[in-house]
């Protein structure tokens, strides 16, 4: 017969038992549960890992466009500055234009020299060839001087030869015939001063020749405005005017105006940085996925792009348009050398660039460096690793620099009318 403790004890352990066979329960559905769970996950992102490639080291990046003088001067007007958008050829910095208007007054004056000169040239042929002319005159004039002292030279010869003959007889006297050997003596000095003249009028027309073929050679070929002087000084004109109008700089590209450093009263050489323009209608993200996650990358594959600024509420469209040619460390400045005997293996990471849509750039602007989030299809990996195809345009192009060629052949050309007379 069982006593009431005993039965009381019996109780108490088999309600003890129950529960302890209700947490084994539990305990082996809880972790049959976080199984089932850690199975479905693991699947979830295995399988998301073989459609999809996911990094948050993404980056806005875009092309900072430095604003650089390309002539000398003095900053005298600062037209934008940080933050302010700004259109192509828009006026950003001006310089003190004194020194190159001066230098532009002397080209312009240099210019107008030249065309007189050219105008002497072309004076100097006509002059040149009248004086040949004249010389040729003279030498026909030294010509027929020689033919009379020649003839008087023969004359007096026959006349000295016949009074000779009759000096034997006496007919004639000794002082007859010393006056006609002094006759003949004078004849053949003129011959001799004529036959000199002649040489004399030939070598000037020599000279003259060479003279107009010297002042020919200036001119041939040519007339004022393609004359070769003139052609180097309307460069000088142009090569002034266009220092003239560099002392206004303009803004290269559409973008917002970064990092302004230059300063009212400051001299700036060429090429000194002025302030950045950053095009932010054209950036890009570069992606920094592991190496371990480029086995499926290809160019063309569609990409989501979440950046930080707005959230998950908007989603970029994105495209990859590229990969890097090589990792961060590989074009870092000082790159890792890893021939050491405490060489560790870190995993590196490529840049990949994703195109961003233009129109959702417009609603919702991003700035450089700012911090996304990127996840690339990679379920269609057929396409290149690297394009084969040459760019079809330019990466980066601006006109905002190609000189007003206009206006300075028109300033050419106004000097040149204004010196070239009626020629």
């Amino acid at each position: 017969m069982t006593t009431p403790d005993n039965s009381s004890a019996a109780t108490a352990a088999t309600n003890g038992n129950g529960k302890a066979a209700k947490r084994r329960r539990l305990m082996l559905s809880a972790i049959g549960v976080f199984l089932v769970a850690g199975i479905a996950y693991g699947g979830y992102h295995y399988w998301e890992s073989l459609h999809y490639a996911y990094t948050d080291d993404a980056y806005v990046q875009g092309n900072l466009v430095q604003v650089t003088p390309q002539v000398g001067g003095t900053v005298v007007a600062i037209d934008a500055d940080d933050t302010q958008r700004v259109r192509a050829g828009q006026p950003l910095v001006q310089l003190d234009g004194a020194d190159t208007h001066v230098a532009l007054q002397q080209a312009e004056a240099a210019l107008a020299q030249a065309v007189r000169q050219v105008r002497v040239n072309f004076a100097n042929n006509g002059t040149l060839a009248a004086q040949i002319a004249v010389r040729e005159t003279d030498v026909t004039t030294a010509q027929g001087n020689l033919q009379t002292a020649q003839a008087n030279v023969a004359k007096a010869e026959d006349a000295l030869r016949r009074r000779q003959e009759l000096a034997g007889t006496g007919a004639v006297g000794a002082e007859e015939l010393r006056q006609a050997q002094i006759a003949l003596q004078a004849a053949q000095a003129q011959a001799a001063t004529a036959r000199a003249q002649l040489q004399t009028a030939r070598a000037a027309v020599k000279a003259a020749q060479q003279q107009l073929a010297a002042s020919e050679a200036l001119t041939a070929g040519t007339v004022i405005a393609s004359n070769p002087a003139v052609k180097l000084a309307a460069a000088k004109v142009r090569e002034a005017y266009l220092a003239y109008e560099r002392t206004t700089i303009p803004a290269p590209v559409d973008g917002v105006v970064a990092r302004r450093t230059v300063q009212l009263g400051q001299r700036v050489a060429p090429g000194t940085p002025l302030m950045w323009v950053v095009p932010l209608h054209a950036v890009w993200v570069d992606a920094n996925l592991k190496e371990t996650q480029l086995r499926n990358v290809r160019i063309g594959q569609r990409a989501k792009v979440v950046a930080d600024t707005y959230g998950s509420r908007f989603t970029y469209d994105g495209r990859v348009v590229g990969l890097s040619a090589g990792t961060g460390a590989a074009f870092s400045l000082l790159p890792a050398q890893n021939a050491t005997g405490n060489w560790i293996k870190v995993v590196q990471r490529l840049p990949v660039r994703i195109a961003l849509d233009p129109r959702q750039l417009a609603s919702h602007p991003l700035r450089v460096g700012m911090s996304t989030e990127v996840t690339i299809d990679i379920s269609d990996h057929k396409a290149p690793l690297v394009t084969d195809l040459p760019p079809t345009q330019p990466a980066a192009r601006t006109d905002v620099y190609a000189a007003d060629w206009q206006k300075a052949d028109a300033l050419v050309q106004a000097i040149i009318a204004a010196n070239a007379g009626k020629r």
